[in-house]
């Protein structure tokens, strides 16, 4: 659909109200605002029905995303930061947007030109790989195959003549592998008559309609041609419109001669949408399906350690500090919503281990030893390149280790992958005794490479003795919460005299100053005129520590609003960040326009083009909602320097914004946000933490397919640059050790893109849903320019077992009186698979229940005999049975509490969805 969106409520919408669609009868149906409403209604829809199983309510205080996140949650105090929930979204709608631009020319992404049989196996096959990348912890490539997904089922029911035949339901083939597309005209069946002014209300033949053939508008993007006879898609974009039979059969405008059928395409694609979200709600279960949509709490603790035989003192202070923030924070709302661990030694590296059990972390952590090690340097950025990929992004990441990094190949990887997951890598550097390995003039020059990484990323390179770790490592406890932000983050090389004002409001908490750098002094200035310099441990401003090179100043609280600042005076390299806890924050991306049929903004997956204005499309959230905020200033400030270029501030609506910057600092900027909570006129400050600067170097690449264990897979790549031109060096990695193949040089012509291509080939046991993350660099004669861009493709290994397996309702037993205190259910079911792929789940989608299990053999056939028991007051159960393949079926029940009983099920008799294996499962599991 591509109609302007008018003021939506939610989420950066990338290409509404920006020319992402054409504007038709002021209409506000969009893909992306089709997607946002099938998102957000399901999502309402399993936060309630985990919040039955919890025994709560679900009543969200208002209509904003952040009041409905705080009530999914269920969080009764403390603050909740929508940013991750924003994020999560935003690579939805992104993905979904951006098929316009990266697959124009595909008749299957977008059903046209009778392209039927590829648009369905994009479908299914995307939503295999969604509940593949789900069930291995892949969610951000779940949401990125999500997004393109939906697009694709969409256009279905605005590009065929779906609607015209008089179909009011959503079309099961689309999404049931196990049913096929039938009636489709064939090439040489002519489908329409001409319309010589392109508006007229049907043009498909008597013949189409009397026989329902299924048929879609040609798409000459680039020539007129088109099979005789058949209809085209329309629009002036479209050349074969202009040939016999003339016209188009589109829906995604709003006409006057078409509103009704529109209409009713909007509302199709909505039900679709929605269909194959419960769908992957199903096969996920509601605890996965809600972290898929980025309802979880907002911290991810992980922790990359050197496990060297000098590391002994390190290992047990990085045990000591994940024990007690897993401890401290266990049950509480800054209790982290995922555990990561990558250990690194000499030459081993990883495993990655995931989880978001506490106790199964803390048994990982307590296997950790130090072995091993001579005197060189360890595979420390070939950890970090796990953690970077296998976190999810804006994660904080903490490195152990006492040596410099031996895999230094990997610098220009690791910065890619910090800047374009936002993620903030802080590095614990302690010092050796004698007896340990020495340390080399080159191995200096190594520790200077976390420094500088750490600076790319907003964190901290805390250089501190063994025996004064512990309190280097408050640090990770401060940082390890739901609702981090950044008010500032500065950085000068070499030192200087500066004062550096910082912003604080009354929605700020717990705020911390850090000063990284040697032989300096600083004193602290509140917005009222007391001062506190460095020397003072304990003053009426702040406590001051410091431990190694790092300085941390806790503001006493209540804390003080206004205008701070702070003073520093060294002639030696320093760093300054200011930190606080506060759901007032924002999220952004750097954005370039595209055209087309379909025009918009696509996201920028490296450095944006030097030369060019800067565009940012930013999301504003906070505790009461985007409403309670106004946007005043958004610039991109230099991090060291102190050159502040404004952008011009479009709205866009529900705290969506898009800004252009004309003139962008040269050097590395950060974006830094300022405004007013309306409410009580108090004025933030906010600052994203990852440096980014321009590149006159672009790469463009597409994922357009998922990676077949075995098989050799081919992904194309551009190269081309505004800058230098000769031969580029090109360097592809990735994070799963996969081989690669590709021409590690390219010339390069001013303005012309060079195309090229890499070929890898994953083992033949790799597990579906594994996530490949390939990072692409390309660096320009003498490294004077380079950029990056990183994509995600998952593997799929081959689906043989298409049919979800089946429940057969056997007895219910129990009357419900209306006063249902004291009264009880129970429902008798046979679940079964037949000559499947075999059962993996059941759960209780839906319903405060106890669901209890045993498999019998009967007849040749595995039978999972269950029986479902609740109280008369949850009426109402949802079981969801999931085959290995990820096939599900869904059966429902409900009980009358008249004292009758009746059932209503969703799919034939016995569909029955899946979940757990379980035994016994006491109604949901607690969502975290």
């Amino acid at each position: 659909m591509r109609s302007a969106v008018c003021g939506v409520a939610l989420l950066v919408v990338l290409l509404s109200g920006v020319q992402a669609f054409l504007p038709v009868g002021g209409g506000g149906n969009t893909h992306v605002t089709i997607t946002e409403n099938a998102v957000m209604k399901k999502i309402n829809e399993v936060c309630k029905a985990v919040a039955e199983s919890e025994g709560r309510e679900f009543k969200p205080t208002g209509s904003s995303v952040e009041e409905l996140l705080h009530a999914c949650l269920g969080s009764a105090t403390s603050q909740v930061s929508a940013a991750k929930f924003h994020e999560a979204l935003n690579q939805i709608y992104m993905e979904n947007s951006q098929v316009d631009r990266d697959f124009m020319s595909s008749n299957p992404h977008h059903f046209n030109s009778e392209s039927f049989s590829g648009g369905r196996t994009l479908i299914t096959q995307g939503t295999a790989a969604i509940k593949a990348n789900i069930h291995k912890g892949s969610f951000q490539a779940a949401r990125e195959t999500l997004g393109r997904v939906l697009h694709t089922l969409q256009d279905f029911y605005s590009h065929s003549n779906w609607v015209e035949l008089g179909n009011k339901e959503p079309y099961p083939a689309l999404i049931r592998p196990d049913l096929t597309i039938s009636n489709i005209a064939d090439l040489y069946t002519p489908t329409c008559s001409d319309c010589a002014s392109g508006t007229c209300p049907n043009q498909l033949l008597p013949s189409i309609m009397s026989r329902k053939k299924l048929t879609s508008g040609y798409m000459g993007l680039f020539s007129a041609s088109k099979p005789a006879g058949k209809c085209s898609h329309g629009g002036a974009a479209d050349l074969s419109s202009t040939q016999n039979p003339r016209g188009g059969i589109s829906k995604d405008e709003r006409r006057a001669h078409n509103a009704g059928l529109h209409d009713t395409a909007v509302s199709l694609a909505m039900e679709a949408s929605l269909e194959l979200l419960e769908d992957i709600r199903g096969a996920a279960g509601n605890k996965e399906y809600l972290r898929l949509m980025g309802i979880t709490r907002s911290a991810v603790l992980c922790f990359v350690i050197d496990t060297t035989g000098s590391m002994a003192d390190d290992i047990a202070e990085a045990k000591r500090v994940a024990y007690s923030i897993i401890d401290s924070k266990k049950g509480t709302q800054n209790e982290p919503s995922e555990y990561i661990l990558v250990p690194f030694n000499d030459p081993d590296f990883g495993p990655l281990i995931r989880t978001a059990d506490p106790d199964v972390m803390k048994a990982e952590i307590s296997k950790l030893g130090a072995n091993g090690g001579g005197d060189e340097p360890e595979m420390c950025l070939s950890g970090q390149q796990l953690a970077l990929t296998g976190a999810p992004a804006s994660s904080q990441i903490y490195v152990f280790t006492d040596a410099p990094p031996k895999d230094t190949h990997l610098e220009k990887t690791i910065t890619a992958l910090i800047r374009s997951t936002k993620s903030t890598v802080s590095y614990f550097l302690t010092q050796k005794t004698r007896s340990a390995r020495s340390v080399s003039p080159q191995a200096r020059s190594g520790f200077q490479l976390y420094y500088d990484l750490a600076l790319a990323s907003g964190g901290q390179a805390i250089k501190v003795s063994k025996a004064d770790l512990p309190r280097a490592t408050d640090i990770i406890i401060d940082t390890s919460t739901s609702a981090l932000v950044t008010i500032l983050q500065k950085a000068r090389n070499p030192g200087s005299v500066e004062g550096f004002p910082f912003l604080l409001d009354a929605s700020v908490s717990n705020v911390t100053v850090y000063i990284t750098g040697d032989s300096l002094n600083f004193t602290l200035h509140s917005p009222s005129g007391v001062s506190q310099s460095d020397s003072a441990g304990k003053g009426s401003l702040a406590v001051i520590q410091t431990v190694g090179n790092l300085w941390r100043v806790q503001l006493n609280s209540p804390t003080e609003t206004g205008l701070w600042n702070i003073s520093i005076v060294s002639t030696q390299a320093y760093t300054v960040k200011v930190t606080g806890q506060s759901a007032t924050t924002f999220i952004y991306n750097f954005v370039e326009d595209f055209k087309g049929p379909h025009p918009g903004y696509a996201v920028i997956y490296g450095r944006p083009e030097t030369g060019l204005p800067a565009k940012l499309l930013l999301t504003v959230t906070g505790q009461k909602g985007a409403e309670a905020l106004k946007v005043q200033e958004v610039a991109l400030v230099e991090v060291s320097g102190s050159r502040v270029a404004d952008g011009v501030i479009q709205e866009i609506g529900g705290g969506d914004f898009l800004v252009t910057v004309s003139q962008v600092p040269e050097g590395e900027f950060v974006v830094m946000l300022k405004g007013e909570e309306t409410a009580t006129s108090s004025r933030f400050q906010r600052q994203s933490t990852t440096l980014m600067s321009l590149s006159n170097v672009i790469i463009t690449a597409t994922v357009s397919s998922t990676l077949l264990p075995g098989e050799d897979f081919k992904l194309p790549f551009t190269v081309m640059t505004s800058g230098t031109e000769g031969t580029y060096t090109i360097t592809i990695g990735n994070d799963r050790g996969i081989p690669l193949t590709y021409d590690t040089t390219l010339s390069l012509v001013v303005g012309v893109s060079t195309a090229s291509t890499v070929i890898m080939k994953p083992p033949a046991n790799t597990a579906s849903g594994t996530d490949v993350t390939v990072t692409i660099a390309a660096e320009g004669p003498g490294g004077a320019d380079s950029n990056y861009a990183v994509l995600r493709l998952s593997v799929l290994a081959k689906v043989t077992d298409l049919t979800p397996p089946v429940c057969e309702i056997v007895g219910v037993s129990g009357i419900c009186p209306s006063y249902c205190s004291n009264y009880t259910w129970d429902l008798s079911v046979n679940i079964t698979d037949g000559n499947g792929s075999g059962i993996k789940d059941i759960s209780i989608q839906q319903g405060r229940g106890n669901f209890s299990q045993e498999a019998v053999v009967d007849g040749g056939i595995t039978v999972v005999r269950g029986l479902y028991s609740a109280s008369c007051c949850s009426p109402v159960v949802t079981l969801s049975v999931v085959d290995k393949e990820g096939n599900v079926g869904k059966c429902s029940y409900s009980v009358e509490r008249s004292g009758g009983v009746s059932h209503s099920l969703s799919l034939p008799l016995w569909a029955c969805l899946l979940f757990s294996g379980l035994n016994t499962l006491p109604g949901i599991l607690p969502l975290f």
